[in-house]
């Protein structure tokens, strides 16, 4: 096996996407390509001290700067993008997070209209201690400090959407987009099902870690240096985002009210189990009653998105989506560090 071709891409301040579709290729790229990339964080650098509030220094609805979008070669609809996430590391010392009015699942929003005023803006700088891989949590009122364990992630990975779509880089839907889950970390792979020629692959919106349900909006949002390696299965469609990592198999669904997004995560994860397990469309709504974990990625987006994970070691012993996963595992492990 030859070694994979390398493409490093570092954006400068211009060259970001804003959306998912409607927007030309920076690079063509064969599958198999690894992709060393630089994502700038949700407000595109600017937030970097508790002065900066986000409706000062950022303008809507430029937030959420994507990296990308990239061309996969021979990538056509009723195809599957596979994006192995081989690394995610913060790019610098600190991360920030925010309260924005009228944003966030607590508060008065534009879609849950009341009276009740908008809640304040404030900032919190986390500082990161890479080596050490924590964050540091400063409270604003006293004197509460708190190290938790950093947890790498990337809030928003998707492709174009279908039928000639734009979608903000602020919207999860089939396509994937900001679906803000933590289970896209290192290790895993994300399989995308493709729309238009080519996929069109972006992604941004790293999280130094984020709390399921991303309750106030806002993550722990940092600049990332992150590895990945693009694949693409033909004849396989994916028709919404799913994840496969060393112990699950995990599907996702996007929509409002969030029970939809619940039920779209479940079905999509049975009929998983359907095509690529050998289970009775009955059998498998059964098993996986009683064995999916059900965690929420955000309850703050324009979509909400569930998630819908099931152990692999509770499943029959067969290949799904080809045995990728384990491939570029394997790929990965063997990449220079």
């Amino acid at each position: 096996m030859s070694d994979p071709r390398i493409l490093t891409v570092r954006p400068q301040p211009g060259e970001y996407a804003w959306t998912f579709g409607g927007v030309p290729p920076v690079a063509r790229i064969a599958p198999g390509t690894v992709l060393d990339l630089f994502t700038e964080d949700c407000f595109g650098g600017r937030v970097r001290s508790e002065k900066d509030l986000v409706s000062e220094v950022c303008e809507f609805p430029f937030l959420n700067p994507q990296t990308g979008p990239f061309h996969i070669e021979g990538a056509e609809p009723g195809d599957t993008v596979a994006v192995h996430f081989v690394s995610i590391e913060p790019a610098r010392d600190w991360a920030a997070s925010t309260t924005v009015p009228l944003f966030g699942a607590l508060t008065s929003t534009h879609t849950t209209a009341s009276l009740q005023p908008p809640l304040p803006e404030a900032v919190w700088i986390w500082q990161l201690d890479r080596t050490r891989r924590t964050a540091l949590f400063r409270a604003h009122d006293n004197d509460f400090e708190a190290e938790l364990p950093m947890d790498p992630m990337h809030g928003t990975v998707g492709v174009a959407p279908a039928n000639l779509e734009v979608r903000s880089a602020l919207v999860p839907d089939a396509h994937g987009g900001n679906m803000d889950t933590p289970e896209m970390r290192a290790g895993v792979t994300c399989y995308l099902g493709v729309n238009v020629e080519g996929a069109l692959l972006s992604l941004g919106d790293g999280h130094a870690r984020q709390g399921e349900g991303e309750t106030c909006g806002v993550a722990v949002e940092c600049a990332m240096n992150t590895v990945v390696i693009v694949e693409l299965l033909k004849g396989i469609a994916t028709p919404w985002p799913r994840i496969e990592s060393d112990t699950h198999i995990i599907s996702t669904g996007s929509a409002r009210p969030l029970e939809d997004a619940f039920r779209i995560s479940q079905l999509d994860l049975v009929q998983w189990l359907v095509r690529d397990y050998g289970f009775s469309e009955s059998d498998a709504y059964q098993f996986a009653t009683q064995a999916v974990e059900s965690p929420l990625a955000n309850v703050c987006d324009t979509n909400y998105t569930c998630v819908a994970k099931l152990r692999k070691q509770w499943l029959p012993e067969r290949e799904t989506h080809r045995g990728v996963h384990a491939r570029l595992r394997e790929t990965a492990a063997a990449l220079p560090r």
